[in-house]
């Protein structure tokens, strides 16, 4: 089918963009309940979001690397111990103060937000 044929799928495009600017809040808020791997931090996410947030490591890591640069997360390799099928050690993330402040900044910027939506949306309503 030809482009100009094709149906568009802004919301798509729009909820694509709303993950992408939610993610960095979602996995400072994951941390700051409880230290996390990565695998285990995407399970939470899927999880929670019913499968909405379903995301790949390539989109996991480049965030957890942007907030351990920004001093907001740490990671520490954990050996997985003798009780465990799996002994290969994980990297597990855990927030920094820095990192809790930051997240309640990035709340703070999100409630605003999300109110200011609600409130042009409310406008039209019938």
């Amino acid at each position: 089918m030809p482009r100009s044929e094709q149906t568009p799928d802004p919301g798509g495009r729009f909820l694509q963009q709303l993950k992408k600017g939610a993610l960095e809040m979602l996995v400072l808020q994951l941390l700051a309940r409880q230290p996390a791997h990565g695998y285990g931090l995407i399970q939470r996410l899927r999880q929670g979001s019913g499968g909405l947030l379903d995301l790949k490591e390539g989109t996991l890591y480049p965030i957890l690397y942007r907030l351990e640069d920004e001093g907001c997360i740490t990671s520490a390799w954990q050996d997985m111990g003798e009780g465990t099928a799996r002994r290969t050690p994980r990297k597990v993330y855990t927030v920094t103060g820095a990192g809790r402040a930051a997240l309640a900044r990035q709340r703070a910027a999100w409630r605003e937000f999300a109110g200011c939506v609600e409130h042009f949306c409310e406008e039209d309503a019938p």
